[in-house]
């Protein structure tokens, strides 16, 4: 669901999609999501479109008082289709109006998710201004039995998504909530799941990477910078990995790393973020080559999520950093396996490897 091309040397404004039933949560979701990004990173700027089937939108509401940078309404019809061509124009208005650095749109209950991609997409290519980073399909598991057997949409939002949130089930008993995985399984689908916490998830597991992400994680020196101190249970794992070298003209061996890209089952792994250092310039998932800089050595922005990657070019290189420094995401009881993947350097090593210059960390953090 990525464009197909990769981010230019000017940023691209991150979109991610959120859907679900009406009712679902999906705008308790992203209200929780505003004050994680805005305590790692003060200047971080998120906007909104939200589409509502009718002529009265109170979420907006909810999301002004949230402080979002800003807020476009598409009322009285389902975005995928007669909407369908006002998100060009919505998307025109809040890059001009704020400039933000990552757009979420909120789906009506009623949405296609696959429709409202291949738009988005759509206009990513032709502009070279968006990227989709991934869509997230919210599921009210006290109530999916009752409209699961009725709305066709429903099971396509289950479908055509890379991510399902399940939102409600805190009040579920474990045979009911047993039952409502059946009735989920039912669909016969692999997309990966996760509990949210009464409407929180972490946005390491919901956001993937942008430049203004990744400057914050540069500045602060280290991989597991993260404040991961909440009062929130989480579903996810963090795997922090370092590879240094005091090679001056050291590179990550982009052919292993890529092995690793394409073999993470996305029901196991949910994001990778990485900043790394190349002599030759790596390649997305559809095989797009990433714009390099005047130096054959650059350094690079990784964003993986969900079995699809896209790269960007790091317009400020630290002759001092780490040649790579690398979060993996992981679902529950998952990270102890891929720290051993790791270690074993089958995945992470030097283009021109030489032990005595090289140093490999690999921790958990989360």
């Amino acid at each position: 669901m990525f464009p197909n091309e990769t981010p230019s040397a000017k940023d691209r404004i991150a979109i991610t999609i959120i859907t679900g039933f009406a009712g679902s949560g999906k705008t308790t979701l992203i209200l929780n999501l505003v004050p994680q990004l805005r305590q790692e990173n003060p200047g971080y700027k998120i906007a909104l479109i939200k589409n509502e089937i009718g002529d009265l939108n109170v979420d907006t509401q909810l999301a002004a008082a949230a402080e979002m940078t800003g807020t476009q309404e598409l009322l009285g019809d389902c975005i995928c289709c007669t909407n369908v061509g006002q998100i060009e124009s919505a998307l025109e208005a809040l890059d001009k109006e704020c400039n933000p650095d990552r757009i979420v749109i909120e789906t009506s209950g009623s949405a296609e998710p696959l429709k409202l991609v291949l738009e988005v997409n759509r206009i990513s290519k032709t502009t070279g201004r968006y990227a989709l980073d991934g869509v997230v399909s919210v599921i009210d598991a006290e109530n999916w039995g009752g409209y699961a057997n009725t709305s066709y949409t429903a099971k396509l939002q289950a479908k055509q998504t890379d991510l399902i949130v399940i939102n409600k089930w805190e009040s579920l008993d474990e045979r009911a909530y047993d039952l409502f995985l059946d009735r989920l399984g039912d669909l016969d689908v692999d997309t990966p799941q996760t509990k949210s916490d009464k409407g929180w998830i972490s946005k390491e597991l919901l956001f993937g990477f942008d430049s203004k992400m990744a400057r914050a994680w540069i500045d602060h020196g280290k991989i597991d910078s993260h404040d991961h101190s909440h009062d929130h249970k989480s579903e996810v794992e963090c795997v922090s990995v370092t590879l240094s070298s005091s090679k001056e003209d050291a590179g990550v061996d982009l052919q292993k790393l890529e092995n690793l890209l394409k073999s993470a089952p996305k029901d196991e792994v949910y994001r990778i973020k990485a900043i790394l250092y190349s002599n030759s310039p790596p390649q997305a998932s559809n095989g797009a080559e990433t714009n390099r800089s005047k130096n054959a050595r650059s350094r690079y922005i990784l964003n993986w999520s969900f079995g699809r990657w896209i790269w960007s070019t790091d317009q400020i290189s630290n002759g001092t950093a780490p040649v790579l420094r690398m979060s993996i995401f992981t679902a529950q009881y998952e990270s102890n396996k891929w720290m051993k993947r790791i270690e074993s350097g089958a995945f992470v090593a030097l283009s021109e490897p030489d032990s005595s210059e090289s140093n490999l960390e690999v921790k958990r953090v989360q």
